[in-house]
């Protein structure tokens, strides 16, 4: 039967109502099987040698330098410090542990000929913490300058700058408490653009499955930096003598960064080593995040309104506040009260960064796993390494300060304390790659601002507590910083996300 003119004309879609729903389906079918492909294209994508785990392994590399430069004095001050002025300070209070067998706190086996110094407890904390007043203030303009030129820059010359200037402590020292406490902030400075640096350049590297893997894998240098420097430092104080300490993690910065120039390039794409299929792969992954450095203009107010942002922060603030204090403060707490002579002290110093370096390596691989496998959210994911970074510690650190003179118990205590701690490099520290990849350095560098403050205030506070050397004083010294660190997992756990927020997007 042929239709009439004017009659109408059934189309496909009159005939098929759910073509639309079909349509769709085909679609989504369709993109699927392309997703499938660009897998199957991206499987054997390199993991050893590849351009990208160099980069995290130079980082890496660079950050147990830096972290060397950092904790050295804590160490070599046990070595600097009068001895007679100490075994004063212990003859002065009764509220300290029981001497130890083989203790002898005026004979430390120190080398004869090196210069000590009448620094008192408060002296003593007022130069620990002159680092991080240099620290503080190349956050932001690091982050800021990062994001917009690239960060192998900021980076390499950063951490050479503070090991030039660790070379001139020992001279600084003899000139006085104000050269050193110059010296040190300097040293701040430099090492104040190394984290925003790291994170600009890993939101041009880092793939997001591969993001906290990566991340951790850098950012363990800074536990494992630690657990190697203290020990030595000890070592070198005792048989050639403190200055020592800072001419050879100097020299050490020297050669780490010319190694850093040869090897390291900012973008994959001028990465003149990496192979197409890894530059590919990466830019693939990273193609709807970021779009290479940002302009000059910021989205300042959006972010002062972003509560995910300031979960970040406050979080950031109250873990490092545990972090530093123990950083700092551990070394004179097992000379003063456990009563370690400084082979012994230097050595268990370290041991808490051994099991710190293990979590941040073990945390980033299974925060990857589970959220590659989508056993877990990646909000779930912070979450999760957040609490166990923060309310952890806290438990440890309250637990220190109920055991008293219990020499095993304290240890183990405060080792645990730093192991949990690290597991926030899977969480909040590395939420900034979630939220604002396009941003993430200058972000870094914003809640690293407010992150470097305990570096500040925790010496000093400690060195008050503690005017007197008492077992009191360390145990308030303690329960204030598990209280700031409870805070800080309350926060994160009601106000973070993982989402990109829609100012980062522009």
């Amino acid at each position: 039967m042929t239709d009439h003119p004017g009659s109408p004309v059934k189309s496909e879609g009159a005939e098929c109502p759910n073509s639309g729903v079909e349509e769709y389906q085909y679609r989504g079918a369709v993109e699927e099987h392309i997703a499938i492909l660009n897998e199957n294209k991206y499987k054997n994508v390199p993991v050893c040698c590849s351009a990208r785990y160099n980069l995290a392994i130079m980082m890496f590399i660079g950050f147990c330098i830096a972290y060397a430069l950092r904790v050295d004095l804590s160490v070599a001050m046990v070595a600097m410090v009068n001895g007679s002025e100490h075994q004063n300070l212990l003859n002065s209070s009764e509220k300290i542990c029981p001497k130890h067998d083989n203790y002898n706190a005026t004979n430390n086996g120190f080398p004869s000929g090196v210069e000590m110094y009448n620094w008192d407890s408060e002296t003593q904390g007022i130069i620990l913490s002159a680092f991080f007043y240099g620290y503080l203030f190349t956050q932001i303009p690091g982050g800021y300058l990062a994001g917009r030129f690239g960060g192998k820059v900021l980076l390499g010359y950063g951490i050479l700058s503070a090991g030039i200037f660790t070379l001139f402590t020992p001279i600084a020292a003899k000139l006085g408490v104000p050269y050193l406490i110059a010296v040190r902030a300097i040293e701040g400075l430099g090492e104040g653009v190394m984290f925003p640096a790291m994170f600009a350049m890993m939101a041009q590297w880092a793939p997001p499955l591969e993001r906290t893997k990566l991340t951790t894998i850098a950012s363990a240098g800074t536990q494992f930096g630690t657990f190697i420097s203290l020990p030595l430092s000890g070592t070198i104080c005792q048989y050639v003598g403190w200055p020592w300490v800072f001419y050879i993690f100097g020299a050490a910065t020297v050669v780490w960064f010319v190694f850093w120039q040869i090897l390291i390039s900012d973008l994959p794409r001028n990465h003149p080593r990496i192979s197409e299929l890894e530059k590919n792969y990466i830019v693939d992954r990273l193609a709807n995040q970021v779009t290479g450095s940002h302009g000059w203009s910021i989205p300042m107010l959006s972010m002062v309104k972003s509560v995910p942002l300031w979960a970040i922060i406050v979080t950031h603030f109250s873990a490092n506040w545990s972090f530093y204090t123990l950083l700092t403060g551990l070394p004179t707490y097992l000379s003063e009260i456990l009563r370690f002579n400084i082979k012994e002290n230097s050595f268990l110093s370290a041991l808490p960064y051994l099991g710190g370096w293990l979590a941040i390596l073990f945390g980033g691989q299974l925060a990857d796993f589970l959220r590659k496998r989508k056993i877990c959210s990646t909000l779930a994911v912070r979450k999760i390494f957040t609490l166990l970074g923060t309310l952890m510690p806290a438990t440890f650190l309250i637990a220190a300060g109920y055991v008293g003179c219990n020499y095993k118990a304290a240890i183990a205590l405060l080792a645990l304390s730093t192991t949990f701690a690290s597991f926030n490099s899977s969480g909040f520290a590395v939420n900034h790659l979630d939220i604002a990849p396009q941003y993430a350095g200058f972000l870094m560098g914003v809640t690293n601002t407010f992150g470097t403050i305990p570096g500040i205030l925790g010496p000093t506070v400690t060195g008050l507590l503690t005017t007197e050397g008492t077992l009191h004083g360390w145990q308030m010294v303690f329960f204030i910083s598990a209280g700031i660190n409870i805070f800080g997992a309350v926060f994160y756990a009601v106000f973070s996300k993982s989402e990109i927020q829609e100012w980062a997007k522009q």
